[in-house]
This record gives structure tokens, sequence and C-alpha cells, in this order.
């Protein structure tokens, strides 16, 4: 019987090809924009997050910070800067913890022959290379009496590379940083550009003390990085290293703390939590023409019930029930939105394509929101195509046979 209606409602529909396709237009651009709108979001957060893991997805960074943008003494805006001695501490206090690397940074012009470059110059230590996840292409980090004395070697990113080498092997070679010499110990793998635009391979990286001496003249640390050991809970860390922080760095009552300090795991949670919204948000927009397209199903449905009133009629005088003329032309509603379905998930999915594309963001398909969209377009049908199919079932056979 099922089967029946759905091959009659099949062959209604194609006797009216170009209105069943007009029909359906609504639940096309429906469904094709929720999905494109969802494979894109999903693509751009997969991006970012994925830049943001790539800076260290296990990491904790300490950065000197402001209250309100306003200095703690209420004087002066300027940032106070940490001390070898605030990294040692933590060193002291945490030592089971995945590592702790001092950051301090500095521009710099590099020279090698005739090939020269304007690059970042970074002052830390081993552990950091750890700490975010970065491993050499070529060579060696630092070893613990270079970060000691201070010598005078770098590890430098592809970019430098490629700007002061030209292919070449840099390992063992001499560059000059400002007036002084560098050997090259290591080469770095490419890291790309971070979610704020810096190109993270346009780096040099020395050990701090050296850097200290001859490029920034300061002890000054910008940023402590550190990683969360195995098994470690970064939010009990993170809780533990703010009360350190706070009896190294004391501020009058009142004042807020001149430190911030940052869970990489938080950031990543919250861009996702973020970005979710957001397409959700699009999503429930774009869902506004799979209200469109169910009233045109409802339109189409009532029309072609009062044009088929006669065939009711016969229909109904040779025996059928009205839940058999409900079920014809429910069917018939519920397979014309589900032809729509059909065709917007395939729009959905190949306007993405292009986009991502271009862009130059990843693809991702989530099955569930595929899935979603054809059981909802099939309950568009449901309900937009009741109404008709119940007026079509409720017909009085011998008005409907007068009918002309």
């Amino acid at each position: 019987m099922f089967l029946q209606a759905v091959l009659l409602s099949f062959r209604t529909l194609l006797r009216n090809k170009l209105r069943s396709c007009l029909t359906v237009l609504g639940i096309v651009i429906g469904v094709g924009s929720v999905i494109a709108v969802v494979v894109i979001g999903q693509g751009a957060s997969r991006k970012l997050t994925d830049e943001i893991s790539s800076l260290g997805s296990k990491m904790i960074m300490i950065y000197p910070d402001e209250e309100n943008g306003v200095g703690f003494a209420g004087e002066t805006s300027n940032l106070i800067p940490f001390k070898n001695s605030d990294v040692e501490a933590i060193k002291r206090e945490f030592p089971d913890c995945g590592g702790v690397a001092p950051v301090a940074e500095s521009g710099a012009v590099a020279v090698f022959g005739s090939n020269n470059c304007r690059t970042s110059v970074t002052g830390t230590e081993s552990s950091y290379f750890a700490i975010r996840n970065w491993k050499l292409k070529f060579g060696r980090l630092f070893s613990s009496s270079e970060e000691r004395v201070g010598k005078s070697v770098c590890i430098i990113g592809e970019k430098v590379s490629k700007n002061l080498f030209k292919g070449m092997d840099p390992i063992g070679s001499s560059i000059r940083i400002d007036r002084f010499a560098y050997q090259v110990i290591g080469v770095l793998k490419s890291k790309g550009g971070s979610m704020v635009g810096k190109e993270q391979d346009d780096v040099i990286l020395v050990p701090l003390k050296v850097l200290q001496r001859r490029i920034s003249g300061t002890k000054d640390v910008d940023l402590i990085l550190v990683g969360c050991g195995p098994g470690q809970d970064s939010t009990t860390l993170k809780r533990q290293l703010k009360q350190v922080m706070i009896e190294r760095r004391p501020v009058p009552p009142g004042h807020g703390n001149n430190f911030a300090i940052e869970d990489m795991k938080e950031i990543i949670k919250t861009v996702e939590k973020q970005t979710g919204t957001f397409t959700t948000f699009i999503s429930a927009i774009a869902a506004i023409s799979l209200l469109v397209g169910g009233i045109g199903i409802m339109n189409i449905m009532l029309v072609s019930v009062t044009e088929r009133t006669r065939e009711i009629g016969i229909r109904m005088a040779v025996g059928a029930q009205e839940n058999d003329i409900l079920i014809q032309f429910l069917v018939e509603a519920v397979v014309l939105s589900l032809f729509g379905g059909v065709l917007g998930i395939s729009l959905g999915l190949v306007i993405p394509m292009f986009v991502t594309s271009y862009m130059k963001i990843p693809f991702v398909i989530d099955m569930r929101i595929i899935l979603i969209s054809f059981v909802f377009s099939g309950l568009v049908g449901i309900v937009f195509g009741y109404f008709p199919a119940r007026r079509a079932a409720r017909m009085n056979p011998i008005d409907a046979l007068r009918h002309e």
C-alpha cells in the first residue's frame, strides 16, 4: 500500500517536472545554505584551533599585564617584566611540570655573506622547543653549557634559512646578528603563520643569556612558558602558578595582579565555543529558507488537490478510504521535500569545496548535519503537506465527482 502510494506520487510529480522543481527550490536553498555554513564554519574553526595548537596545546603562558590598562601604581602604564629569578623560582616550585622556558624577544638584522633580513630574535632555553612541540628539521638544540654561559649559537626558522642561505646547508655556518657572529646549530621545521598573522618561521632563537647580554642589554624576561607534565591537570597547575606569582609580585591592596596567566587548553575551548555559537546562529538564519520552502510545498499541494478533485472523487467512489487519500497526498509532499533535501545536500557540499579551497581552510564534513538536514527536510514535507492531504481526504465523494 505504502509502496504503491510512493510510486503513484512519483508518477504524479513527474507529470509536472518544472512545477515540482520550482516547488522544492526553497528546500534546496535552505538545506544547501545550512550545510554550506556549517562546513565552512567547522573548517574555519579547525584552522583556528590548529593554529593555536601549533603554539603549544599543553602550555601555560605567564606574561606581564596591567589592571584595566593602568599600572598598579596608578601613575604609569609600563609593564613590569619578569626577571631570571622568577623563572628559577618556578623551576624550583614545579619540578614535575613539562618544562619551564623563559622568553625574551628583540628585533635585529641578520646577515650571511651578501644576504640579509630583518627578523625576530628570541632568547630562550631548550625546554622551549618541547613545550611548543617544535621539532628540528636539521641540527641540534642548545646544550646545557651553551645556555649556562650564553654561547653565541643560534637555531633558525625555515624562512630565515631560505632568506639567508638560499638553499645551502646552514649548519655550522656563522651569521651576524647586529655586530656579533653566531654559529647556526639547527634549523626548525616549518610552522607557518600564526592566528595573529605573525610568520612563526621568521625567527632566530639564541640562548637567553646571550640575547640579554648582546642584543636587548637587559635582564628582562618578556614571557614565561610552562608545559603540563604527563597526567598533570592544567587548571590546577595554573592556580598554583598564580599563587607563586602573587607572592613574588605583590601589589597594593585593591589593585589587580600585574601579570596574567593563560592556559592554551582554555583558549582553544573558548575559540571552539565561540565559532560553534556563530555557526549555529548563521545556520538558524539560513534555516528560515526551509520554512519558506515548506510554505511553498503547502501552496503547491493545495493547488494540486484542487486540480485533482474529480480524481479524488473517483477514487473514493471505487472504495478508497480517507486514510488512502491522506497517505497519497502526504507521501507526495514528503517525496517533494526529500527530493529538495537531496539536491540541497549536494549544493551544500559543492559550494564549500570552492570556498574552503579559496580561503585555504580544511574541508570538514560532519555526517550528523547531513543526516539531520535530510530528516528535517522530510519533516517539513510531513508538517506542511498534512493540511492539503487532510483537505483532500475529507472531501465529499459526490461533491468531488461534480467538480469541473
